[in-house]
């Protein structure tokens, strides 16, 4: 049998983590390629660049709690969508890379349906003992997740739903089993002047991790110019009663640039 990837040397685990991530990408692009044929030719290319005084993770054992770099992107079309985010700290060590495949199984003036699975990897300094010197490497912890995403739209500007997301961790001392349950609300363009305008996510959420299980509620609350591509953002994350090992208050202060846009190729 093959070493769990914990146990392998840094060089051999990320050799193994490029080609399944490649493998990954190659699948996800062999998928959106056909899709798109029967979507009006329509191709959505985005990003964002975020700086964080804190990054932060509705799931605890992920947070990274120092000021942080997040880099997310989305590639695809209306059924189909790849979306990687890689996360660094501002050292230039990554923290946490995630890569999502989605697919809107559903969408109507009223009500919308995505799912989407993803391969995400969680890295750590750990400190080892090498030829009789302490040696800092950097350790990556593999997991797997499905998500699942209803959306009501209740007014113009005014979406709720459930979002269930299920986390399976593939090494040996990760965290196994991950159930993550939130009731979610958007509240959008929110008119503060001409120009300006603020958007609201609130969500409460039930995130169970193995054996330990938690109670939060977490918020993230904008300020944005129209046309304009830089905006600013806080996120408060709140425990209100729970076992799993963390801090009982986060939050942060976000810069976020975002760029990009919808491109459309007419074929006859």
């Amino acid at each position: 049998m093959g070493k769990p990837l914990g146990t392998l040397s840094t060089g051999c685990r990320i050799r193994i983590l490029k080609k399944a991530t490649l493998v990954f990408v190659l699948v996800s692009i062999t998928m959106l390629a056909p899709s798109q044929e029967n979507q009006n030719k329509t191709l959505r290319l985005t990003g964002a660049a975020t700086l964080t005084t804190k990054g932060l993770s509705t799931f605890p054992n992920l947070t990274l709690g120092k000021p942080a770099a997040v880099f997310d992107f989305s590639v695809g079309g209306d059924k189909f969508r790849f979306d990687p985010t890689l996360r660094f700290g501002l050292d230039g060590k990554p923290w946490t890379f995630i890569f999502w495949l989605r697919y809107q199984a559903i969408q109507t003036q009223k009500f919308g349906l995505r799912i989407g699975v993803h391969p995400a990897y969680s890295f750590r300094t750990i400190e080892m003992v090498q030829i009789g010197k302490n040696t800092d490497i950097l350790r990556a912890t593999t997991y797997l997740a499905g998500e699942i995403a209803p959306v009501f739209r209740v007014a113009k500007n005014v979406t709720l739903g459930p979002y269930i997301i299920l986390t399976h961790g593939v090494d040996d001392d990760a965290v196994q089993y991950s159930n993550f349950i939130s009731m979610v609300t958007n509240i959008s363009n929110i008119n503060l002047g001409e120009r300006i305008y603020s958007s609201l996510m609130a969500q409460a959420y039930y995130l169970r991790m193995d054996d330990r299980e938690g109670f939060y509620v977490n918020g993230t609350l904008s300020l944005n110019r129209r046309n304009f591509p830089l905006s600013l953002s806080t996120t408060i994350n709140k425990a209100i009663e729970s076992t799993i090992v963390g801090k009982s208050l986060l939050w942060n202060v976000n810069l976020i640039y975002r760029f990009g846009g919808m491109y459309r190729r007419d074929i006859p």
